[in-house]
């Protein structure tokens, strides 16, 4: 791969910019590769946190909880879950509580077999030791200006 400057040049690059257009990059592959499937990012993390859940279920208030900081989805999760409902992907009984349909579970395990493909071509030639160092001087950056981060 050419890099777009060499060490020195690099080093004093934005980090605003850089971040920014390595978010926009992967998260337009991976919405990409959810629209194939008919999903957005709001429905497919809701479907992901109700996997295993079939039993009891989940409340919903505890997933919209876990969720609403997300990418800064805030009240719009809880349309997204009324229309995983209306597509009879997902079941709200009378005391909240949601739960994959079978048609949900294979919705969202076809999903994930796609996702893990674009997870897989976006981590392509970058060994993990340098993934999770990248990750540590991102987190340090946040921390540095008073940020947060939190991911599940």
């Amino acid at each position: 791969m050419d890099y777009s400057h060499d060490d020195t040049r690099l080093a004093l690059q934005p980090i605003g910019y850089w971040s920014w257009a390595a978010h926009d990059a992967t998260v337009t592959h991976i919405r990409a590769a959810l629209a194939e499937h008919g999903l957005t990012q709001p429905p497919w993390w809701v479907l992901n946190q109700l996997v295993g859940a079939d039993g009891e279920g989940r409340p919903r208030s505890e997933v919209v909880a876990l969720l609403r900081g997300y990418l800064d989805v805030g009240d719009a999760l809880e349309p997204e879950i009324d229309t995983l409902v209306a597509r009879g992907l997902v079941t709200q009984d009378r005391t909240a509580r949601l739960r994959l349909t079978p048609e949900g579970h294979a919705l969202r395990d076809k999903a994930y077999e796609r996702v893990a493909r674009a997870r897989a071509e976006i981590h392509d030639g970058i060994p993990d030791e340098e993934f999770v160092a990248a990750l540590k001087v991102l987190q340090r950056m946040i921390h540095n200006v008073g940020g947060r981060a939190w991911h599940h």
